[in-house]
């Protein structure tokens, strides 16, 4: 019923989806570009009409009252980005504890203009050793989907590369603000 009713809301706003489920039951799937908070409402219709089951990682703010109880049941996990807590550390535990695991990831890290990604979600994948889901909210299309899975080489200059040429035709809301597809 859930499903349905993300499509039909997706359907009426334009939005188009594209899924290629993970190929396997543990992934990091990552989100560009992440530019407007209308991202959120769009990727959790996605999910909910693939029926995705997913965690999100967000910024530990965001997990106040009167959120805080509609995100958690929503899969997300508070990432603390003013100190280093371990969150890798403690996601690669996860990733070997359950059967099942997947997290979606902004590799930019915040809505606004960055310089460069943040390496979380790359450490977290060859860690892990999971394939990297490459998602994505292309408001010049009006598609969201996941459509290619990769397996990292640990190149980073190489992996990149790949990132570049996938995202080089996805638009955010605002694409100005898209982050350069690069680690400091």
């Amino acid at each position: 019923m859930a499903g349905q009713l993300a499509a039909f809301i997706l359907e009426l706003l334009g939005w188009h989806t594209v899924y290629a489920p993970p190929p396997g039951p543990k992934s990091v799937v990552i989100v560009y570009p992440h530019t407007s908070n209308w991202d959120f409402p769009i990727g959790v219709l996605f999910r909910a009409k693939h029926r995705m089951t997913a965690s999100w990682a967000g910024k530990d703010t965001l997990f106040r009252w009167p959120l805080k109880a509609l995100f958690l049941r929503l899969g997300g996990v508070a990432i603390n980005r003013r100190e280093h807590t371990g969150m890798i550390d403690q996601l690669v535990e996860a990733f070997a504890t359950k059967d099942s695991f997947c997290i979606c990831i902004a590799p930019e890290g915040t809505r606004s203009k960055t310089e460069n990604w943040k390496t979380g979600f790359y450490r977290l994948a060859l860690t892990a050793d999971v394939p990297v889901g490459l998602g994505f909210i292309d408001y010049g299309s009006k598609r969201v989907g996941i459509d290619r899975w990769i397996r990292l080489s640990g190149n980073e200059e190489e992996d990149l590369a790949i990132f570049r040429t996938y995202y080089a035709d996805k638009t955010g809301r605002y694409p100005e603000k898209s982050g350069d597809i690069r680690f400091r």
